[in-house]
């Protein structure tokens, strides 16, 4: 008879540990290779030492850094940006929303072929701090604090071209590319691993009240002009063709296109994908399975 294994399973406060231990030092390596690159970008363009010398190299932290940025950006004549300084570095030193930033400039990075650097994520990805200022707006919102959170999205609206209501949900991993013109409810929920293209709206149907806005699924790609309208369920790992209209369900796996969208393979039997499109960014590999039409 095999002898027993009578070892009780790690504790769940040590499985806990050992995922924060990861984060912090996954944080720690993103943000000593974004202050590198800063080092060598400013030494390489004098023009710009200044500037990243007070936004990258001379902070602690990356929380202070993005806290110091997004201040800069977000600030106006009468939203001080020594205000929101302070807001956004109380919220964003928390673990878990630093774990999500930090998974959202992976995402930036590794996805997106014009991304050269961690720090040009940071610094001049609109779609990224769009996210981050978002973050900090739903913890506001979440804590009733809801005229600052409703201001705050105000000014990223006005500053970044996104709206997104502080209501909705985003998951971690998420990568708005080119990020003009998105549009996410109030009641929204985008998962982990989302890529979404530019003007994508996830917006309502009418003025009824409620829970009425999309709920994405983790790894979903949602591609350039994609409209989702009403409380539907884009399903884990689906992918929504650019210029498409979806009103239903799109089944996890599948690819809809078109408008008003329809699946790629037939609703009966669609054609289901193995990839995760929200990682791979593969917008186009569905074309021969779902029309003869050529140029």
């Amino acid at each position: 008879m095999p002898v027993q294994d009578l070892t009780p399973p790690p504790d769940a406060a040590a499985r806990n540990g050992d995922v924060e231990s990861s984060e912090a030092e996954d944080e720690a390596w993103v943000w000593a290779q974004i202050k590198a690159e800063a080092r060598r970008d400013a030494e390489s363009e004098p023009a710009l030492a200044s500037y990243l010398y007070s936004t990258i190299i001379s902070h602690s932290s990356l929380s202070r850094s993005l806290s110091f940025h997004l201040g800069n950006k977000l600030c106006s004549s009468t939203l001080l940006s020594t205000l929101l300084y302070d807001l956004f570095l109380h919220t964003l030193s928390s673990s878990d929303l630093l774990s999500s930033t930090v998974a959202d400039l992976r995402a930036a990075r590794e996805r997106d072929p014009a991304c050269t650097s961690y720090s040009h994520c940071l610094l001049n990805y609109k779609g990224f701090l769009s996210i981050q200022a978002h973050r900090v707006a739903h913890n506001l919102w979440t804590q009733n604090r809801k005229p600052l959170a409703l201001a705050l999205q105000s000014r990223i609206a006005d500053v970044f071209a996104v709206d997104i209501h502080p209501g909705a949900k985003i998951g971690k991993g998420v990568l708005l590319d080119h990020a003009t013109g998105v549009v996410i409810g109030e009641t929204a929920v985008v998962g982990n691993n989302v890529s979404i293209l530019h003007h994508v709206t996830l917006g309502g149907t009418g003025k009824v009240g409620g829970d009425r806005h999309p709920k994405i699924g983790d790894g979903v790609l949602l591609g350039a002009g994609a409209t989702v309208l009403g409380n539907v369920k884009v399903g884990e790992g689906a992918k929504v063709g650019a210029g498409s209209l979806v009103l239903i369900d799109v089944p996890p796996w599948t690819t809809a296109v078109g408008n008003p969208a329809k699946l790629v393979g037939g609703k009966e039997q669609p054609k289901v994908h193995e990839d995760v499109p929200g990682e791979s960014m593969d917008h186009t590999s569905f074309i021969s399975h779902w029309s003869d039409y050529v140029i």
